[in-house]
């Protein structure tokens, strides 16, 4: 039988436990010049369903969009209820948000792949959730037909008006939790999905989570290396059809 409180056991050896510092809770921006973009508050009133009842009730896997762009309020409250911060400690340990995750760890990203959103140039973006911000990270005329190809030629993933891609940065739990770390840091974009679902059907959206894409194909598209940083999970949202 495994010995729990053995000091040599995985669990207890990690880097936390060691009294090595903690990686930080958000990826640090490299580039000085970069450009942020401050997103909107927004109220209950941006709300078509607010009956939590009825938005379960609801939810289902959309695939067809109508033709119309989100506004910038609507993008700030799914980034808020899928990443947003609520608390964190003054050694930046640990942090509260609108999802769950093991040891308050929380160790993804949101990018947005942008094709139409009022006052939102198209592009590919990241979320910064301790400020509730984007980062502009880049605009090319292929974006369109990379997405198209490493979702497995899936148009409605190519043309959503957006399209939420979450990245895992596996040491933020690791450093706790060192390989145990994974299974939680799966059960945790669930977690996140789940609330872009019910979120975006309370302000009469529709998203669709994909599973199946190709590796390389989003990693490249986010300038990810695809070890310490990649792809697990995306979703097309837009304004139900």
């Amino acid at each position: 039988m495994e010995d729990f409180d053995n000091p040599d056991n995985d669990f207890n050896s990690s880097d936390q436990q060691k009294g090595i510092s903690p990686p930080p809770l958000q990826k640090e921006n490299m580039r000085s010049d970069a450009l942020i973009i401050p997103l909107p508050e927004f109220s209950e009133t941006i709300l078509s369903e607010s009956n939590i009842m009825h938005v379960i009730k609801r939810r289902r896997s959309r695939r067809r969009y109508k033709e119309t762009p989100l506004s910038m309020q609507e993008i700030s409250y799914l980034l808020w209820a899928t990443q947003g911060v609520e608390g964190a400690d003054q050694n930046r340990e640990w942090m509260i948000r609108t999802v769950p995750s093991a040891g308050a760890r929380h160790p993804y990203e949101t990018y947005l792949i942008v094709n139409w959103v009022d006052d939102l140039e198209k592009s590919v973006y990241r979320y910064l959730p301790l400020t509730h911000e984007l980062l502009f990270m880049s605009k090319k005329s292929d974006t369109r037909e990379k997405v198209y190809f490493a979702s497995y030629k899936e148009d409605f993933v190519a043309d959503a008006p957006v399209c939420f891609v979450w990245s895992c940065i596996p040491y933020r739990g690791e450093w706790r939790y060192n390989s145990k770390a994974h299974k939680s840091m799966l059960l945790d974009a669930g977690h996140i999905c789940q609330s872009l679902y019910l979120s975006a059907e309370s302000i009469n959206c529709g998203t669709c989570a994909i599973g199946g894409y190709h590796q390389q194909g989003f990693d490249n598209l986010l300038d990810l290396d695809g070890v310490d940083e990649f792809t697990v999970y995306l979703a097309a949202v837009g304004k139900v059809k």
